[in-house]
Formats: structure tokens, sequence, C-alpha cells
């Protein structure tokens, strides 16, 4: 039997004029808001430091991606400050950042560093403490003004330059020795920025220079969610004595269409994770990232409802090798999971925004079923992931999964925006 799964149908800031979706839709505006996690690097010719190159004679002649609407409403999004405060509350990541700028410092001591989606400047400064000799700070939204005030309170303007631009557009005249960018959205790839730091390194990195991170992998693994289920959709069957099942179709439409960005733990996962996508941040392409498929096989660890599958994922921050990244990575099927072996993990340092980690604020995404699947122990769950960059924005992300389990074969499809 073949089921579908649904029970319904399934910057820069000087934008003067904002696009239709902001002025006739200020509900998926706020969505984004909520949803979007950074402010990143896009279009503008207008900077707050750069070289005199005119700057529109060479978009004319260039074959670099021009800037969407959709663009320019994803990083006016990210001009508000709450956004950039939530992400460096978040101290394992900030502070993971920091250590990993300390640790590579004889890398980042007197050369040139590139900050791709600078922000508010934070990480530009750490690598200014370190000893860079000359930081390219560039951001496309408004937050790049006050970052260039940051700078100048801290003294370092003479070392941290703040380009306020699309990567792809801004100059810099020079080779330079490191990239550091704080690129990863939900679920790792949301929002795309990825791409920008690739063009970066394209563009700018020296041979043997230094990116951090270097790599990342996402991970994906079946769960069981009672709770959150119960909450969502069995709340109706009873509603202070009243029948109110009639809303259980919708009640599931509402909670488990779209992706859900939230935190679990450990005791939600059913099996050993499978690894997604492994990403070497010295050798990926853009045209990698438009859509990445993976074969998955699972056998639950326990008798519990299958409710969906969590996404996660690890970066790492390495030194570049002159061996290439299979000969680092390992993979292996373990009880149904593509685990990463690394050859001394006591040298990597790793974010990890794994379950059984220190929480962070990208959480872990959860893909619902609408109803769920009752499990066996070691019964097989075996399928396909796809993601895609979607045609409507490149920015917002398809989900396609197709699974079977018990002799039943499902598809449940979401778009990531």
């Amino acid at each position: 039997m073949f089921l579908k799964d649904n029970n319904t149908n399934n910057t820069n800031g000087y934008h003067h004029q904002p696009p239709p979706e902001m002025v006739h839709n200020h509900t998926n505006r706020d969505r984004a808001r909520r949803v979007t996690r950074r402010s990143r690097v896009s279009t503008s010719n207008s900077l707050v430091r750069v070289s005199d190159t005119a700057q529109p004679q060479q978009l004319q002649q260039s074959n670099r991606s021009p800037c969407t609407d959709y663009d320019m409403a994803y990083f006016h999004s990210y001009a508000h400050l709450g956004i950039h405060q939530e992400m460096i509350k978040d101290r394992v990541r900030t502070d993971t950042y920091r250590e990993a700028i300390m640790r590579h410092q004889s890398f980042i001591a007197g050369k040139v560093v590139v900050d791709v989606g600078c922000g508010t400047g934070i990480l530009s400064i750490f690598c200014a403490q370190a000893g860079a000799k000359r930081v390219y700070a560039v951001d496309a939204s408004d937050i790049a003004l006050q970052a260039n005030e940051v700078v100048k309170a801290n003294n370092l303007s003479d070392v941290v330059i703040v380009l306020h631009g699309r990567v792809e557009d801004v100059e810099i005249d020079e080779e330079v020795d490191v990239i550091i960018s704080e690129w990863m959205g939900y679920m790792l790839l949301y929002e795309s920025m990825l791409g920008s730091v690739i063009t970066a390194r394209d563009r700018w990195l020296k041979p043997g220079g230094l990116i951090l991170p270097s790599s990342a992998s996402l991970y994906m693994a079946p769960v069981t969610h009672t709770d959150r289920y119960s909450d969502s959709v069995d709340f109706w069957r009873n509603v202070y004595g009243i029948d109110m099942s009639a809303m259980l179709s919708l009640a599931k439409q509402c909670a488990f269409e779209e992706p859900s960005v939230e935190t679990i733990t450990g005791e939600n996962i059913l099996t050993w994770p499978h690894m997604v996508k492994y990403i070497d941040c010295y050798s990926v392409t853009i045209n990698e990232l438009e859509t990445l498929t993976s074969k998955f096989k699972f056998n639950s660890m326990m008798r519990a409802p299958l409710h969906g599958f969590a996404f996660w994922f690890d970066v790492e921050f390495s030194v570049p090798t002159v061996e290439s990244s299979t000969s680092v990575i390992e993979n292996n099927q373990v009880n149904g999971s593509l685990r990463k072996r690394r050859t001394n993990p006591s040298e990597a340092l790793v974010l990890s925004t794994a379950p059984e980690d220190p929480p962070t604020h990208w959480q872990q995404t959860l893909i619902y079923f609408y109803d769920p699947i009752e499990l066996e122990q070691d019964q097989l769950i075996e399928g396909l992931v796809t993601l895609t960059q979607s045609k409507e924005n490149a920015r917002f992300m398809n989900i396609h999964l197709e699974y079977t389990s018990g002799n039943r074969s499902y598809v449940k499809e979401s778009v990531m925006r």
C-alpha cells in the first residue's frame, strides 16, 4: 500500500520600495522573522567602506547571481537586533567560535580574514583580538551600520573594515588567508548561506587558506514524541467534555504541515542517527547543494509510536589537509546508521546541535507525520530523503520523505520557509 502522508492539500536595507510579499502579506513577513535566523550577505552598492571601483558596471559585466525581491525581504528581516542578540546569547555557539579562533590563532595572527555575514561584527572583533592584520567584515543588512560603530567604539577601525553589501558584489583588492562565517541555518542548509561562503572562497581565499568551520554534517533519526502529539492533536478529542474531534484534521495540518524547530532530548530518539550529508567547506560547490538525496535504513531500538524524523547538525573547525575528505570520513553502516569516524577526535573542535548535547538556538528540526506509526522493537524503517532548494525562493528548502515500515509505504512533503 502506498499512502500520501497528508490530511488536506499538502542587505542591505537600502531597498526603498518593499517587495510585494512584504506589502501584501504581513503574516508571511512576521513568520519569516520568527523562522529566519540571521542577517546575511546580500545586495547593495552602498558600502560602509569599500574601494571606489564602479559597482554597477561591474555587476553588469559579471555572471554573479542577481538579488531578488525574496533576497531583499530576507536581508531586511535581519536588520533587527533581536535576531543577533539571540545568536550572541547562545553561549555554545559564540564560545565555540571564539575558541576556534584562538585555537587557530597561528593561522590568523598577521593574516587577512573575511567574515562572511558579519552581523554585529563580534567574530571579526575576535579575529582582530587574535592578531589579524586585517579583517573584512561583510554583511548586506543594515546591521552592518551598527557593526561599523561597534568597531569604532573598540578602536579597531584600522584593522576591521566593514563592507555593507553582498559578498558576491563587494570588492576586496587582495587575497585572504582565512574565511570565517557562522552560516548555518535551521536543518543546516535552510537560508542557503553556505553559497556565499563558497563564493568568498572561490573569489579570494589563498591556496591552503583556512575556512572556519571547515566541515559540516547533517543527521536524521526517527523520533517518538507522544506529549507533542497529544498537546497538538489529542487535545481536540475532548474539550471541556465536548467532542471536538471534527477539528482533528485541521489540528494535524496546523501542527504538522511544516517543519517544526523545537528542542527534543535523546529519549525521543528511536535509533542511531543517519548521516544525510557530509560537507567539506574546502571543496563543496554551489551546484552540489541544490539537491541532496540520501537513502536511510533504521531499526527501532524500542517499541514505541513513530511520530516523525528529527534533523540536526555538527560543524567542525580544523585546518585544511592534503588528504581527501574520504580519507578522513569513513562511511560505516552500524544498526542502520551512517556514522562519521574522525581520524583523531581529540584534535577536532566540534559545535553540535544534537539532542544529547547542550541546547543551542538552532534546536532540532522535526518533520512530523499526520498520524503516528506503531513500531515494534527492531522493526525496520527505510526510505529516502531529498532536500531541494525551492525554485520559488532558493532560501526555502523543499523536504521530500519516502519511508516504509510494516509493509506500508508513505510520502511526506514539507517546505521550510
